[in-house]
Protein backbone atom coordinates (compact mmCIF):
# COMPACT_ATOMS: atom_id res chain seq x y z
CA UNK A 1 0.00 0.00 0.00
CA UNK A 2 1.49 3.25 -0.82
CA UNK A 3 1.29 6.51 0.98
CA UNK A 4 1.63 10.07 -0.17
CA UNK A 5 4.07 12.32 1.59
CA UNK A 6 4.76 16.24 1.70
CA UNK A 7 7.15 15.83 -0.35
CA UNK A 8 4.70 14.98 -3.19
CA UNK A 9 6.44 11.66 -2.89
CA UNK A 10 3.93 8.38 -2.90
CA UNK A 11 6.37 5.94 -0.64
CA UNK A 12 6.72 1.99 -1.82
CA UNK A 13 8.45 -1.05 0.22
CA UNK A 14 12.17 -2.00 -0.36
CA UNK A 15 13.55 -3.33 -4.15
CA UNK A 16 10.34 -1.94 -5.83
CA UNK A 17 9.93 0.76 -8.28
CA UNK A 18 11.57 4.67 -8.54
CA UNK A 19 9.20 7.04 -10.30
CA UNK A 20 10.80 10.48 -10.96
CA UNK A 21 8.30 12.42 -12.86
CA UNK A 22 9.35 16.19 -13.94
CA UNK A 23 7.26 18.56 -15.81
CA UNK A 24 7.65 22.27 -14.80
CA UNK A 25 4.33 22.75 -16.28
CA UNK A 26 1.99 20.42 -14.59
CA UNK A 27 -1.37 22.13 -15.48
CA UNK A 28 -0.08 22.42 -19.21
CA UNK A 29 0.65 18.61 -19.50
CA UNK A 30 -2.29 16.26 -21.08
CA UNK A 31 -0.64 13.06 -20.98
CA UNK A 32 2.60 13.49 -18.32
CA UNK A 33 -0.05 14.46 -16.03
CA UNK A 34 -2.64 11.19 -15.83
CA UNK A 35 0.62 8.63 -16.77
CA UNK A 36 1.54 10.39 -12.82
CA UNK A 37 -1.54 9.67 -11.36
CA UNK A 38 -1.51 6.18 -12.62
CA UNK A 39 2.11 5.57 -11.03
CA UNK A 40 0.64 6.96 -7.90
CA UNK A 41 -1.99 4.28 -8.33
CA UNK A 42 0.40 1.48 -8.66
CA UNK A 43 1.13 -0.82 -5.79
CA UNK A 44 4.90 -0.75 -4.71
CA UNK A 45 5.64 2.16 -6.64
CA UNK A 46 7.64 5.50 -5.07
CA UNK A 47 6.53 8.52 -7.23
CA UNK A 48 8.50 11.89 -6.91
CA UNK A 49 6.86 14.73 -8.88
CA UNK A 50 10.64 16.45 -9.20
CA UNK A 51 9.44 20.29 -9.14
CA UNK A 52 6.77 19.40 -6.67
CA UNK A 53 9.50 18.02 -4.13
CA UNK A 54 12.02 21.16 -5.00
CA UNK A 55 10.65 24.05 -6.07
CA UNK A 56 13.57 26.15 -5.38
CA UNK A 57 16.20 23.32 -7.41
CA UNK A 58 17.66 22.50 -3.81
CA UNK A 59 17.58 18.51 -4.24
CA UNK A 60 17.95 16.05 -0.97
CA UNK A 61 21.00 14.09 -2.63
CA UNK A 62 21.35 11.93 0.47
CA UNK A 63 17.66 11.70 0.49
CA UNK A 64 17.47 11.10 -3.67
CA UNK A 65 19.93 8.28 -3.43
CA UNK A 66 18.71 6.37 -0.22
CA UNK A 67 15.53 5.72 -2.39
CA UNK A 68 17.15 4.99 -5.30
CA UNK A 69 19.43 2.56 -3.37
CA UNK A 70 16.25 0.47 -2.32
CA UNK A 71 14.54 0.52 -5.86
CA UNK A 72 15.33 -2.36 -8.23
CA UNK A 73 13.70 -0.06 -11.47
CA UNK A 74 14.26 3.77 -12.06
CA UNK A 75 11.70 5.45 -14.17
CA UNK A 76 12.59 8.96 -15.86
CA UNK A 77 8.90 10.43 -17.13
CA UNK A 78 8.72 13.51 -18.72
CA UNK A 79 8.27 15.25 -22.03
CA UNK A 80 11.39 15.56 -23.58
CA UNK A 81 11.82 19.34 -24.74
CA UNK A 82 15.00 20.40 -26.60
CA UNK A 83 15.78 17.00 -27.33
CA UNK A 84 16.38 16.47 -23.81
CA UNK A 85 14.60 16.19 -20.19
CA UNK A 86 13.64 19.38 -18.26
CA UNK A 87 15.92 21.27 -16.39
CA UNK A 88 15.01 20.02 -12.67
CA UNK A 89 15.73 16.40 -14.17
CA UNK A 90 19.06 17.28 -15.64
CA UNK A 91 20.11 18.92 -12.35
CA UNK A 92 19.11 15.79 -10.46
CA UNK A 93 21.52 13.66 -12.59
CA UNK A 94 24.12 16.26 -12.17
CA UNK A 95 23.84 16.12 -8.14
CA UNK A 96 22.33 12.62 -7.06
CA UNK A 97 24.63 10.31 -10.32
CA UNK A 98 27.53 11.35 -7.72
CA UNK A 99 31.35 10.21 -8.24
CA UNK A 100 31.85 7.15 -6.17
CA UNK A 101 28.94 6.84 -5.66
CA UNK A 102 26.94 6.04 -8.82
CA UNK A 103 29.95 5.82 -11.20
CA UNK A 104 33.75 5.52 -10.80
CA UNK A 105 35.72 3.46 -8.21
CA UNK A 106 33.70 2.44 -5.15
CA UNK A 107 30.42 3.98 -7.11
CA UNK A 108 28.33 0.60 -7.22
CA UNK A 109 25.07 1.71 -5.64
CA UNK A 110 23.30 1.35 -9.12
CA UNK A 111 24.82 -2.00 -10.54
CA UNK A 112 22.43 -4.05 -11.35
CA UNK A 113 19.27 -2.21 -11.41
CA UNK A 114 17.12 -0.90 -14.09
CA UNK A 115 16.43 1.99 -15.74
CA UNK A 116 13.26 2.49 -17.97
CA UNK A 117 12.62 6.05 -19.60
CA UNK A 118 8.91 7.09 -19.96
CA UNK A 119 8.67 9.98 -22.48
CA UNK A 120 6.53 11.58 -24.60
CA UNK A 121 7.37 14.21 -27.34
CA UNK A 122 4.77 17.32 -28.50
CA UNK A 123 5.85 16.63 -32.10
CA UNK A 124 4.44 13.64 -34.38
CA UNK A 125 6.26 10.25 -34.62
CA UNK A 126 6.77 11.46 -38.22
CA UNK A 127 8.25 14.57 -37.62
CA UNK A 128 11.48 12.76 -36.15
CA UNK A 129 13.16 11.50 -40.26
CA UNK A 130 15.71 12.82 -42.03
CA UNK A 131 13.84 14.16 -43.91
CA UNK A 132 11.26 16.59 -41.23
CA UNK A 133 12.41 19.26 -39.36
CA UNK A 134 13.86 17.07 -36.67
CA UNK A 135 16.22 15.97 -38.84
CA UNK A 136 16.76 12.59 -37.37
CA UNK A 137 14.88 9.33 -36.41
CA UNK A 138 13.96 9.43 -32.03
CA UNK A 139 16.41 6.87 -31.48
CA UNK A 140 19.42 9.24 -32.17
CA UNK A 141 18.29 11.36 -29.14
CA UNK A 142 18.69 8.37 -26.89
CA UNK A 143 22.48 7.64 -26.34
CA UNK A 144 23.05 9.96 -23.38
CA UNK A 145 20.12 8.17 -21.69
CA UNK A 146 21.73 4.69 -22.78
CA UNK A 147 25.34 5.78 -21.70
CA UNK A 148 24.09 7.30 -18.51
CA UNK A 149 22.65 3.69 -16.89
CA UNK A 150 26.20 2.23 -18.69
CA UNK A 151 28.29 4.62 -16.92
CA UNK A 152 26.37 3.36 -13.38
CA UNK A 153 26.13 -0.34 -14.61
CA UNK A 154 22.42 -0.30 -15.41
CA UNK A 155 20.40 -2.12 -17.34
CA UNK A 156 18.31 0.20 -19.55
CA UNK A 157 15.08 -1.03 -20.70
CA UNK A 158 13.55 -0.54 -24.35
CA UNK A 159 11.82 3.21 -23.89
CA UNK A 160 8.12 3.62 -24.04
CA UNK A 161 7.78 6.65 -25.69
CA UNK A 162 4.44 8.72 -26.42
CA UNK A 163 4.57 10.87 -29.61
CA UNK A 164 2.42 14.09 -30.91
CA UNK A 165 0.92 14.35 -27.07
CA UNK A 166 -0.46 17.60 -27.78
CA UNK A 167 -2.71 16.23 -31.05
CA UNK A 168 -3.40 12.34 -30.26
CA UNK A 169 -6.52 11.54 -30.19
CA UNK A 170 -8.05 11.01 -26.73
CA UNK A 171 -8.58 6.99 -27.32
CA UNK A 172 -4.52 7.01 -27.92
CA UNK A 173 -3.17 8.82 -24.62
CA UNK A 174 -6.13 6.53 -22.37
CA UNK A 175 -4.63 3.57 -24.12
CA UNK A 176 -1.01 4.88 -23.79
CA UNK A 177 -1.59 5.44 -19.63
CA UNK A 178 -3.48 2.16 -19.19
CA UNK A 179 0.14 0.10 -20.98
CA UNK A 180 2.26 2.32 -18.42
CA UNK A 181 0.60 1.76 -15.27
CA UNK A 182 0.40 -2.24 -16.90
CA UNK A 183 3.76 -2.21 -17.19
CA UNK A 184 4.76 -0.78 -14.04
CA UNK A 185 2.29 -2.95 -12.15
CA UNK A 186 3.73 -6.22 -13.93
CA UNK A 187 7.18 -5.23 -13.48
CA UNK A 188 10.03 -7.31 -13.83
CA UNK A 189 7.56 -9.74 -15.57
CA UNK A 190 8.54 -8.38 -18.73
CA UNK A 191 9.05 -10.82 -21.89
CA UNK A 192 11.68 -8.41 -23.41
CA UNK A 193 13.92 -8.33 -20.36
CA UNK A 194 14.86 -11.98 -20.51
CA UNK A 195 16.46 -10.84 -24.17
CA UNK A 196 18.52 -7.86 -22.91
CA UNK A 197 21.81 -8.81 -21.27
CA UNK A 198 22.90 -7.45 -17.68
CA UNK A 199 24.79 -4.36 -17.76
CA UNK A 200 28.75 -4.24 -16.69
CA UNK A 201 29.17 -1.09 -15.80
CA UNK A 202 31.88 0.91 -18.06
CA UNK A 203 35.11 1.37 -15.38
CA UNK A 204 36.57 5.00 -14.80
CA UNK A 205 39.98 5.92 -14.33
CA UNK A 206 40.87 7.31 -11.22
CA UNK A 207 42.86 9.66 -13.29
CA UNK A 208 39.50 10.88 -15.08
CA UNK A 209 37.87 11.94 -12.07
CA UNK A 210 36.29 15.27 -11.51
CA UNK A 211 38.36 17.96 -9.78
CA UNK A 212 37.18 18.93 -6.22
CA UNK A 213 35.69 21.56 -5.79
CA UNK A 214 38.39 22.87 -3.26
CA UNK A 215 40.92 21.92 -6.27
CA UNK A 216 38.85 24.53 -8.79
CA UNK A 217 38.70 27.50 -5.98
CA UNK A 218 42.46 26.95 -5.88
CA UNK A 219 43.02 27.01 -9.70
CA UNK A 220 40.89 29.96 -10.16
CA UNK A 221 42.72 31.89 -7.23
CA UNK A 222 45.64 31.30 -8.53
CA UNK A 223 44.92 32.47 -12.00
CA UNK A 224 43.63 35.23 -11.00
CA UNK A 225 46.88 36.03 -8.91
CA UNK A 226 48.78 35.91 -11.80
CA UNK A 227 46.65 37.30 -14.24
CA UNK A 228 46.72 40.49 -11.56
CA UNK A 229 50.35 39.78 -11.06
CA UNK A 230 51.22 39.81 -14.54
CA UNK A 231 49.28 43.15 -14.85
CA UNK A 232 50.60 45.43 -12.47
CA UNK A 233 54.33 44.27 -14.03
CA UNK A 234 53.06 45.78 -17.26
CA UNK A 235 51.60 48.34 -16.00
CA UNK A 236 54.96 49.51 -13.66
CA UNK A 237 56.90 48.69 -17.20
CA UNK A 238 54.95 50.99 -19.71
CA UNK A 239 56.06 53.75 -16.62
CA UNK A 240 59.23 53.41 -16.45
CA UNK A 241 61.58 56.24 -18.17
Amino acid sequence: MTTTTSMGTTAAGPGGIYVLAAHPHWRDSRVNRRMLAAARAVPGVEVNDLYGSYPDFSIDVEEEQARLAKASLVVLLHPIQWYSMPALQKLWLDDVLAYGWAYGPGGTALQGKDLWLAVTTGSPEASYHPQSYHRYFFDAFLPPYEQTAALCGMRFLPPLIFHGARSAPEAEVAAHVQTFAQRLGSYPDWPEIEEIDACIACPVPEADRPADPDDIDKAVSNAFHSAMTHGLATASASKAP
